[in-house]
């Protein structure tokens, strides 16, 4: 059996305000074993004057293993200039994927909207372009989208789209917000499941924004992970686990800190 204690990433919207070498930096000391990067990452960096290939050498120098590459979201949705733009984007994220070593692309619903046949077609392309690179391409459902807003809305654009090499990225918070805790995806099938991410969730309602900011670090909030951690035990998930916990208060504190005690965290919360 896998063990999952040693398959932590820090995704980098955990630490959202510092830059990307610092968070490098952050997550190898304080015990992660990955990150899961953003397209944001790399456009911030170029912003900044890097060119694509010194970001590229900057996360190699790193020696930080990338479990996970996010593209530019609203692929899904997107029509005529902006699909081909979104499209290009997503041919680059495959590319510098493979320079880093990274076997998974994800994609997420983003601002847009539309039919889930369009969603299922999109996805189906985009998994074909991932397939060209060698990669798998995991979907995450947004529990404040308007369209994929929930665990069976994704199975289904999945199932639209027809492809191996498209599946399912879960994340405990939207799991939460969405009504399906702790063991709420216990029919889903292990080979379903490409990608997992996680933060707590604290009691009362979502906020209101589309990307919600609210997230804790585990063991903080009301998610049952002993019932998430046994369930993805059980299915023999091999994946990584990624730390998204974007949250203002988190982004004031030093990065260090904030990443040392959410490994520290998960991992008593996986041996218990």
């Amino acid at each position: 059996m896998t063990d999952l204690s040693r398959r932590l990433a820090l995704h980098t919207w955990s630490v959202d305000t510092t830059p990307l070498g610092d968070a490098l930096t952050a997550a190898r000391a304080s015990g992660f074993d990955a990150v899961e990067l953003r397209r944001i990452d790399f456009t911030r960096c170029h912003d900044a004057g890097l060119g694509n290939e010194q970001v590229l050498d900057l996360v190699k120098a790193s020696g930080m293993t990338v479990a996970v590459l996010g593209t530019e979201y609203g692929l899904l949705f997107a029509d005529g200039a902006e699909r081909r733009r979104l499209f290009d984007v997503l041919e680059l994220t495959c590319r510098n994927a493979v320079a880093l070593g990274c076997p998974m692309i994800m994609t997420a619903p983003g601002q847009n909207a539309g039919t889930l046949e369009q969603a299922g077609l999109s996805l189906r392309e985009a998994a074909q372009v991932a397939e060209a690179h060698g990669l798998r391409l995991a979907l995450e459902f947004n529990s404040r989208h308007d369209v994929i807003n929930h665990l069976e809305v994704a199975r289904e654009i999945i199932a639209k789209a027809g492809h191996p090499a498209a599946g399912l990225l879960l994340d405990a918070y939207h799991l939460q917000r969405s009504g399906s805790p702790g063991r709420g995806f216990e029919h889903v099938a292990p080979e379903e499941i490409f990608t997992f991410q996680y933060s707590d969730v604290p009691p009362g309602p979502p906020p209101g924004q589309r990307r919600p900011t609210d997230r804790l670090i585990p063991g903080q909030g009301i998610v049952q992970w002993k019932g998430v951690f046994d369930l993805l035990r059980e299915k023999g998930y091999d994946g990584y686990l990624s730390f998204e916990a974007p949250n203002p208060l988190l982004w004031a504190r030093p990065p260090a800190e904030v990443v040392r005690e959410a490994a520290e965290a998960t991992r008593r919360l996986l041996s218990a």
